[in-house]
């Protein structure tokens, strides 16, 4: 049975059907899938729950996995997992809403691509939905190819060369979350170009976000407004997908050409238990 993909919105996101990726793939198979991930930007896979050895597997094939902070607030440190939880790793129990964990996770909620403040930034995440809870706790997409596609082409041009500093200690303290000496080090900002290009498909996006505090040599202002007026270009509603997560669902997006935000749930009464993987770009930043 061939692969089918289907798209989801005009712009951006594909649901995929007719493979089962909790198997070993072909080469074959898997140039569909990343052609697909290159063209749709958001891989939908519903109905295949995953072991963490099968997600690190499927992963590895978009490439070499980041690890996560041996040295931090986020369950599941020291391992290939981003744990996006309300659930302690070792009693299983609920976590408490006051308890800093769970104010870690606040930053979540606004709109981010992940693991651009790190000096190699990612080319995708693969999140899986082990636990769910009934109400809330969707995820939010927007699509950044879009944004750039919006501008006029004397914009495109003034952007074209510009560098972005990301700030990880920045974007947590936009929810009052302060980080201990410990936790920071190894944390530097850092600076990645603002466009990126798909090297398959040659379309370019803006590699943009909550971590992305400032553009170098510009003025604050001006720094902030471009920035802003980026992220509104992308998640206008046109440009946006909303994702009713279902156990058993995995996702797979492309983090330099959209950005995505967590949303609310019931922490107290509902479980959650998101397992995300994410996949270095091999790229180094920009200087």
């Amino acid at each position: 049975m061939p692969i089918a993909v289907t798209p989801v919105t005009p712009v951006f996101c594909a649901r995929l059907s007719g493979v089962d990726i909790n198997k070993p793939l072909d080469e074959g198979t898997f140039k569909t899938i990343r052609a697909a991930f290159d063209e749709h930007l958001i891989l939908i896979f519903s109905g295949q729950p995953m072991t963490d050895e099968q997600q690190i597997e499927f992963s590895e094939r978009f490439g070499p996995l980041e690890g996560t902070d041996k040295a931090g607030v986020n369950p599941g440190a020291g391992t290939p997992f981003a744990r996006q939880s309300n659930l302690d790793i070792t009693s299983g129990a609920v976590i408490p809403a006051d308890d800093r964990r769970m104010f870690y996770q606040k930053a979540n909620m606004l709109w981010h691509a992940d693991s651009t403040f790190k000096p190699i930034p990612s080319l995708c995440s693969v999140l899986t939905a082990r636990i769910v809870p009934p109400d809330g706790g969707a995820t939010e997409f927007a699509s950044t190819r879009a944004a750039y596609a919006s501008l006029g082409e004397r914009e495109k041009a003034d952007i074209e060369d510009l560098v972005i500093e990301h700030d990880f200690a920045h974007s947590r303290s936009l929810v009052g979350f302060n980080f201990t000496e410990e936790e920071l080090a190894g944390r530097a900002p850092v600076r990645h170009r603002l466009v990126r290009t798909n090297k398959a498909t040659g379309l370019k996006s803006v590699m943009i976000g909550v971590h992305a505090k400032c553009v170098v040599g510009w003025p604050e202002d001006e720094s902030r407004a471009l920035l802003d007026d980026l992220l509104a270009r992308a998640t206008r509603e046109e440009n946006t997908y909303r994702h009713e997560w279902r156990a058993g669902d995995v996702i797979v997006w492309d983090n330099q050409a959209a950005v995505h935000r967590a949303t609310e749930y019931d922490t107290a009464h509902h479980q959650r238990l998101m397992q995300r993987t994410t996949i270095s770009s091999g790229n180094a930043a920009a200087s």
